[in-house]
């Protein structure tokens, strides 16, 4: 799961800046073998510090991040593997 094709929305080439965007992927791709086809990611400014809160359902999973950026964003983010892709894409485009 999450090992093909990656897709993300106009949204997220927009408002996400391409480390952020490449670092929500590398998340997913440290999860252990059994993941949930869904991932939420939600983004908040912490300071000067981007917080990042990455969670799924089954199986329930819960992780927090905390990286140095210029500009934190608060933002919602899922990304959903159909099997033959996988896409990144704002809350408010699901």
């Amino acid at each position: 799961m999450f090992d093909n094709q990656r897709f993300l929305t106009r949204g997220v080439d927009a408002q996400i800046p391409l480390e952020l965007q490449l670092f929500l992927w590398s998340c997913i791709d440290r999860l252990p073998e059994e993941r949930d086809y869904f991932q939420v990611f939600k983004l908040d400014p912490m300071g000067e510090m981007q917080r990042i809160s990455h969670t799924s359902e089954q199986p329930a999973y819960r992780m927090e991040y905390i990286i140095p950026t210029e500009k934190p964003i608060t933002a919602k983010l899922y990304v959903i593997d159909s099997e033959s892709y996988s896409t990144m894409l704002l809350a408010e485009e699901y």
